[in-house]
């Protein structure tokens, strides 16, 4: 069963809980318990479920920030399809689960919540849902102070203080051209062993085999790939300008 099959089916809602079971379960028609408690909303889900939460939080973060910024471009609704590679015939029910947490009263912050302590220790996989917002941000060549706003709030959430998060943006706004010392979140002065050791750190932690184990959807794996070339481009414009080989 694909990702979008486990999120409509009604299971995954019930083996979440906290909104973001409630949201699945209203689409399946079940009647998932809002009141559950955070702490038992985080615990540990059954097989798949975490997948399951990694996808719906980049769609209901997603609707989140379309709303803050007040308008829905259609780069930026191309931009969400790219992140997703949702196949034709299911595109319908992804945009029913988009308008209904766009429509939703919540805030985002208790999806917010609830996202975190689910990948609580696997900062990666996090940030990659990061990285899946700003794709949807920087759609149309402009990130609104409202976005960035929205995107730094969700960062702290999920635990990245704001050295973290200007870090991820670098990799985002203009990363050609962005210093790769803070793409790679190293100092300057870092010696050449250390550099290597840190980049080599980065990308096993980075792997999209490492990342689909801690629960990313492997229909994301794109976003992972893009992540690691980010990150292999910043290091080799060090490395040149180093003349290391």
């Amino acid at each position: 069963m694909t990702i979008w099959g486990k999120i409509l089916g009604g299971a995954a809602g019930f083996a979440l809980g906290g909104p973001l079971g409630a949201l699945i379960g209203g689409l399946a028609g079940h009647a998932v318990d809002r009141m559950r408690a955070e702490d038992k909303a985080a615990a540990a889900p059954a097989d798949g479920t975490k997948e399951v939460a990694f996808t719906i939080g980049v769609i209901v973060l997603g609707a989140k920030m379309a709303k803050a910024d007040g308008v829905v471009t259609r780069e930026e609704v191309a931009a969400f399809r790219e992140v997703f590679h949702v196949p034709q015939d299911e595109m319908r029910n992804v945009a029913r689960v988009f308008d209904r947490a766009r429509r939703d009263a919540e805030g985002f912050e208790p999806y917010a919540r609830q996202i975190a302590k689910l990948f609580a220790g696997n900062s990666a996989v996090l940030e990659d849902l990061l990285d899946g917002l700003f794709h949807i941000a920087k759609a149309d060549n402009v990130l609104h102070p409202a976005e960035d706003a929205f995107l730094r709030e969700v960062a702290a959430i999920f635990g990245f203080d704001a050295a973290g998060y200007e870090r991820i943006k670098a990799s985002h706004i203009e990363a050609a051209s962005a210093d790769p010392y803070q793409i790679l979140g190293v100092d300057p002065a870092l010696p050449n062993a250390e550099l290597k050791k840190r980049y080599r750190a980065l990308i096993r932690e980075h792997h999209p085999d490492r990342l689909i184990a801690a629960g990313m959807p492997a229909e994301f794996v794109a976003l992972a790939n893009e992540k690691l070339a980010t990150i292999n481009a910043a290091f080799d414009r060090i490395a040149k300008a180093r003349g290391l080989t």
